[in-house]
């Protein structure tokens, strides 16, 4: 059984584009927008990109695996909606090319260990719809 309820799996396969933060050797933060995958048999996060295992986010999970995950999109008139995902984070050699062809073998996956969403169910753009905060065993 998957960590995500159905609704965030649905909202989860219309996105492409996220913002991953980690942390550098140095405690500070660092935010970064990257192409993302839900990988249904892991449940978990597969991010990848052109020369990933060169970059400082493949770098910073490298040294520490915690990590943040947002998707997130404004419907009209202004309803923001979304889900963000903590949890550890692996860098790992291979597996990029999964995502998509044109990206470096390597790849970071993200296991969820708390998820939050927000606004994926319709309602009164006014108002935050629906709301969902778990924390995994």
């Amino acid at each position: 059984m998957s960590k995500f309820t159905d609704i965030e799996l649905e909202y989860l396969k219309t996105q492409r584009l996220g913002r991953l933060a980690t942390i550098n050797k140095y405690g500070e933060p660092q935010i970064a927008p990257v192409t993302f995958r839900y990988d249904a048999e892991l449940d978990a996060i597969d991010i990848g990109g052109l020369n990933m295992g060169e970059t400082q986010k493949y770098r910073n999970v490298a040294h520490n695996s915690l990590a943040s995950f947002v998707i997130d999109d404004l419907l009209p008139p202004f309803q923001p909606r979304g889900i963000e995902i903590r949890g550890h984070a692996q860098a790992l050699p291979d597996g990029g090319q999964q995502i998509s062809p044109d990206f470096s073998p390597a790849l970071i996956r993200l296991t969820p260990g708390r998820i939050i969403s927000w606004n994926l169910t319709s309602g009164d753009p006014q108002r935050l719809t629906s709301s969902c905060r778990r924390t995994m065993d």
